[in-house]
């Protein structure tokens, strides 16, 4: 049984990557033709609302996410994000294992309407390549896995400060242990990793990261490198037992 499983897995495994390779040649040429035409992404447009549930985000969120569709879809992903998805501790790519499904479909939406500037990631999310039933089970597989204790941490420094200014500005959104909103698409930061928490910060700061909440933006603004550097720290060291 546990071998025609292997061997189910793999195929599907070798379709997936064979359809990407193609998807490649395809997401170039539909770019092409759509800068040609003045076509937008079906999600791209004036209404957009940072936290709302609209197009294929909302699609996305309604589907009935199935695991183990999404286990044999993430194969191809395990590249960037490491086998059960637990990312880079060197900031390249972050730990998706554990993180809210409303939170992970909002990301992948927002990264192939073109809201999320991610060109590495564009291709393996793009529309000609998958759709919203996929985005949900992948999904709803990435929030089941379990998170470990070992994510990246910083240097330590200056985190009473660093606990003040999360207690004073990121508690209303990110909860007291880093747990995230899955409702209001707040991601948890808990367990995730800290080079990649601090990059992120000051590309929002400085206004790189397309869909970054208005409210954190303002936050952020102010604050300097090693601020931002310490508040990073200090979230990747939340427990991990917090309520979700």
């Amino acid at each position: 049984m546990k071998r025609a499983e292997h061997r189910r897995r793999a195929r599907a495994a070798a379709r997936w990557g064979l359809g990407l390779l193609a998807a490649f040649v395809l997401h170039a040429s539909a770019l092409a033709q759509a800068a040609a035409a003045g076509e937008k992404s079906p999600d791209k447009d004036s209404d957009y609302t940072w936290d709302a549930a609209q197009g294929e985000k909302l699609q996305a969120l309604a589907a009935k996410g199935d695991a183990t569709r999404g286990e044999i879809s993430f194969e191809v992903c395990q590249g960037c994000h490491r086998r059960h998805a637990q990312g880079r501790p060197d900031g390249s790519y972050p730990r998706l294992a554990g993180q809210h499904r409303s939170v992970l479909i909002k990301q992948m939406t927002d990264v192939r309407a073109g809201r999320r500037r991610n060109d590495t990631m564009l291709p393996f999310v793009d529309r000609h390549v998958i759709g919203p039933q996929d985005i949900a089970d992948i999904a709803v597989y990435l929030s089941e896995l379990p998170v470990g204790s070992d994510n990246g941490k910083g240097p330590g420094r200056d985190q009473a400060e660093a606990e003040q200014l999360y207690r004073f500005q990121c508690v209303e959104c990110h909860g007291e242990q880093g747990q995230g909103d899955a409702a209001r698409f707040y991601p948890r930061v808990n367990g995730q990793h800290y080079r990649y928490l601090r990059r992120e910060m000051i590309a929002i700061r400085d206004g790189a990261r397309g869909n970054a909440d208005p409210k954190m933006v303002e936050i952020v603004k102010p604050l300097s490198d090693a601020q931002l550097a310490a508040l990073a720290d200090y979230m990747s060291r939340l427990p991990l037992f917090a309520p979700r």
